[in-house]
């Protein structure tokens, strides 16, 4: 099999989008564009990817990682110079290579391996990915020989009447003869008005040296959209999440509102779970089956078991459980890992605990760093009292406790196995297992104190 390499095109500044953000990192459903084309195209094996930086480089390798080489194009002087400057990483290989634009999150790896086997196949020198379009304005057209071999391609402020009427465009994704593309890419020349070395001008470079041109067309134009401005983001968003929302459906998810669902590109979600309206689920978050999520939930990297209910309630960076409800208006703060069967109910906030399995917290209770064992039950108000200032401390709280309403549990503390906490109290030292530990001031009565301060009326 032919080796695969590929140039993501990355260096332009994107004026038009008027951000401090640089124009490729604007995310689509939760995950940068560029980041959206390089995953697609990891997925043909590429044998090595390398990405054109420009501005905002430093932030782009930094988000990447080891996702991708790169190469630095220091002056934005067009797209071929652009290609150019991955010479010294490609330069010597043999195979093909795609070109392809970092702003196009839509295009899919099915479409790439497509056009590289036709272009194999055909034994082409160069292959362009082409879109039919009833709006073809401000797209070059694909001009083709009565073989049906491509002739040229012309831009729209050059073509004649009839050559507009064409409706086949260049999407500015191409697969070339890794060799033939860098020895073609040092005979372009700058000499246009804009002063810039273009890409297509390889192509008719080759057709000239009487080299095999083709071209094949995708059948779906979205993907081909290249997002210069936020009207174009927008609806990349919106193609994108129709796209995501779309397969889950079909892999035996219920999305009772999709156009109200908003599911990130790497999310998982096990068959016959329902997502409710306003749900969010984003990052490397994984629900499983027969679960129940939102209305209006947020949840963010989170791994999720099955039959799991969550309403109403924001997770992030934890682990929940199987068979666990959680909510209405529950907060999971990062680094929890709630365990099978617990409920943590409406105004309880978790964060950077263990909260153990059928263990409860029905309502307005913070616990934060603490283990919570098996079977306890927290009493309305519970609060694990975990920070001094300056430090934070840590609460355990053993299998089968339980503990009392308006509960102050002043960390470093154990509350052993069995135990209970009286209503009201505020624990300052351990309490042994089966003890019952009460930490209040006795009550006194003042009879007829209120008249006394004249107060009564």
């Amino acid at each position: 099999m032919t080796n695969i390499y590929a140039v993501i095109l990355a260096a332009g500044k994107g004026t038009r989008m008027k951000s401090k953000l640089y124009k490729v990192l604007h995310p689509v459903c939760g995950k940068p564009m560029v980041e959206h084309v390089i995953d697609q195209i990891s997925d043909l094996h590429t044998h090595k990817i390398v990405t054109i930086v420009g501005h905002g480089a430093e932030k782009v390798k930094g988000y990447l990682g080891e996702k991708s080489e790169f190469a630095l194009q220091a002056e934005q002087l067009g797209t071929a110079h652009a290609v150019m400057q991955a010479e010294e990483i490609l330069g010597k290989e043999e195979g093909c290579t795609l070109v392809v634009c970092g702003d196009t999150p839509l295009i899919k790896s099915s479409t790439m391996e497509a056009l590289v086997n036709f272009h194999t196949e055909q034994q082409a020198k160069a292959t362009i990915l082409t879109a039919y379009t009833d709006q073809p304005d401000g797209y070059g057209r694909i001009i083709r020989n009565e073989q049906g071999m491509v002739e040229k391609i012309v831009e729209h402020k050059d073509a004649t009447d009839e050559e507009r009427k064409v409706k086949e465009i260049n999407t500015g994704t191409y697969c070339f003869d890794n060799r033939y593309l860098f020895e073609t890419l040092k005979k372009v020349s700058n000499d246009n008005a804009q002063g810039e070395y273009y890409l297509p001008d390889v192509i008719e470079i080759l057709q000239k040296a009487g080299e095999k041109v083709a071209a094949y067309q995708t059948a779906d134009f979205n993907e081909t959209l290249g997002v210069n401005d936020r009207v174009a983001l927008s609806q990349a968003e919106k193609i994108m999440r129709e796209r995501i929302n779309e397969q889950h459906m079909r892999n035996g998810v219920t999305l009772v509102s999709p156009e109200n669902a908003f599911i990130g590109p790497d999310v998982v979600i096990g068959s016959d779970t329902i997502i409710h309206p306003g749900t969010v689920l984003s990052g490397n978050t994984s629900i499983g089956a027969d679960c129940e999520i939102g209305p209006n939930s947020e949840i963010n990297n989170c791994q999720v078991g099955d039959s799991t209910v969550i309403r109403h309630s924001v997770a992030a960076d934890s682990e929940i459980g199987s068979r666990v409800a959680i909510g209405p208006f529950a907060h999971i703060r990062p680094a929890s890992q709630i365990s099978d069967e617990a409920k943590i109910g409406n105004f309880v906030e978790i964060k950077k605990s263990v909260f153990g399995k059928g263990s409860k917290a029905s309502h307005l209770s913070y616990i934060g760093d603490a283990e919570v064992g098996s079977g306890v039950n927290l009493g309305c108000g519970s609060i694990t009292v975990n920070y001094d200032g300056k430090n934070k401390f840590l609460t355990k709280i053993e299998d089968d406790a339980f503990i009392g309403c308006n509960s102050n549990l002043v960390a470093p503390v154990t509350v052993g196995k069995g135990a209970y906490v009286a209503a009201g109290s505020t624990i300052t030292n351990d309490v042994p297992g089966e003890a019952l530990a009460i930490g209040r001031a006795r009550q006194v009565n003042k009879e007829n104190y209120v008249e006394k301060l004249n107060l009564k009326k």
